[in-house]
């Protein structure tokens, strides 16, 4: 998927507000020459800081944490993601509050870097040096923490480089967490992929972080190969649901409502392929299309709207375009409702400039899709709820669930918590819920 962000011919990132696409601001590409200093000072940083006794960098990094509750920092930050990426602003806010307090996660990363006495031996766990950190556009300050602070509590030094679509959200994760820290331990580069990638190949990087897209990963997996950089890739989902007959159905159709419209879609565990027992597929659609009928579009600084604008034109009509393709190939539209009246046609034409009062696209629920269909295979990234049937065996929930180059997440319902299991360990995913949505359930102690 592509973000469509513009580069001006003077080097600048064309930041706009997708809920208008008026300008925002112009920040500044980083150059070469620039890049190169700041990952200089980096690796000189990264001694003075990794020389810092292990609970004190814990220490200032909870504080830095703890920062972030500042009335007067939390709302300007709430404020800036719903403005550059879209979300609405209770969903911004609610991305800031979970950046304040990780005490349970840095005291975890604590015990995993000490000292371990395995009889005659010590193992001790040193630092790699500089961590670069790519970080995505969809939750732009929320992830910037969950890269850096495993990096930094094991005495890394840390260049950020924030998705461009999102730029001054980045800047002022990165400066808050700098004002807490050595200089230099921690650093700011900004620019398209061609930043980085001069970034993550740089032979003074020694470890890559990334959350993004697929496609991305596989080209910083290979830019790192020959150094063989260490690498965190959390990369594209297509994640499947799986409704069981015996299932709590409120508790199910609430969860695939709001986990396929949560952040307009645009979330890497979202729920993106349901898959519901033929005998309750009627009355769970129905009540799928009640549900979704409670979503209002429109632009995210406004409290009424619970689905905010697509982060881009181009995001917005990959989304158009796979719904069409899917209706087209004998799909059923059960669902679609209204966007704001100022927005322009959500015609999949190709050409770009055709959105100039927002990048909306409607709450969308569809049925009766099938596997060879593109919005069945590859991320949507919007807010669709895709439903389709199975015949209720296990053998065809899996097959159905599996059926996918992705593995990132899924997700079970079913009041036989042993059937519920069963599936659950056969799903090829990272992560799995039962009866719930496992992003926000699993324990701060998983490893993901």
């Amino acid at each position: 998927m592509v973000q469509g962000v513009n580069i001006s011919d003077d080097g600048y990132i064309i930041n706009t507000n997708p809920a208008t696409n008026e300008e925002i601001s112009r920040i500044r590409v980083s150059t070469q020459s620039e890049i190169d200093e700041t990952i200089q000072k980096a690796n000189e940083a990264q001694l003075t800081w990794s020389a810092v006794p292990l609970t004190e960098r814990i220490s200032i990094l909870k504080n830095i944490c703890y920062a972030f509750g500042h009335e007067a920092l939390s709302s300007k930050l709430a404020a800036k993601i719903t403005e550059e990426m879209g979300k609405p602003i209770s969903e911004a806010e609610d991305e800031v509050k979970e950046m304040i307090n990780k005490d349970a996660l840095l005291d975890l990363i604590q015990k995993a870097n000490e000292d371990v006495v395995l009889g005659g031996s010590v193992l001790v766990r040193d630092a790699l040096g500089v961590v670069a950190i790519v970080s995505p556009w969809n939750f732009p300050a929320g992830e910037i923490p969950l890269l850096a602070l495993p990096a930094l509590a094991a005495g890394n030094a840390v260049i950020v480089k924030p998705s461009e679509v999102a730029p001054e959200c980045g800047a002022m994760v990165v400066q808050t967490f700098a004002s807490l820290l050595p200089p230099n331990t921690i650093q700011l580069l900004q620019g398209d992929g061609t930043v980085g990638e001069m970034l993550v190949q740089s032979q003074d990087i020694h470890m890559v972080a990334m959350t993004g897209s697929s496609a991305t990963g596989k080209k910083i997996m290979e830019k790192c190969a020959p150094k063989l950089k260490r690498l965190v890739l959390e990369l594209g989902g297509k994640d499947p649901m799986v409704v069981f007959a015996d299932a709590d159905l409120d508790k199910a159709v609430n969860d695939a409502v709001t986990f396929s419209l949560f952040n307009t879609g645009q979330v890497c565990c979202a729920v993106e392929r349901v898959y519901v027992e033929k005998s309750i597929q009627e009355s769970f659609e129905q009540k799928v299309v009640e549900a979704a009928k409670a979503y209002v579009v429109g632009d995210g600084r406004v409290r009424e709207h619970n689905v905010g604008p697509m982060v881009s034109a181009m995001q917005r009509d990959h989304v158009a375009k796979q719904v069409d393709d899917a209706l087209k190939h004998g799909a059923k539209m059960l669902y679609q409702g209204g966007i704001p009246d100022s927005s322009s046609s959500l015609t999949n034409t190709g050409d770009n400039n055709n959105t100039q009062k927002g990048n909306y696209y409607p709450v969308t629920v569809l049925s009766g899709l099938k596997q060879d269909m593109d919005i069945q295979q590859a991320e949507t990234f919007g807010p669709v709820v895709a439903i389709s049937s199975f015949d209720g065996s296990e053998e065809e929930a899996v097959r159905l669930a599996n059926d996918t180059e992705y593995g990132l997440a899924g997700y079970v319902y079913s009041t036989d918590i042993d059937k519920a299991g069963r599936v659950a360990r056969r799903m090829q995913s990272g992560q799995v819920g039962i009866n719930c949505y496992s992003l926000l359930e699993a324990d701060t102690a998983c490893p993901w």
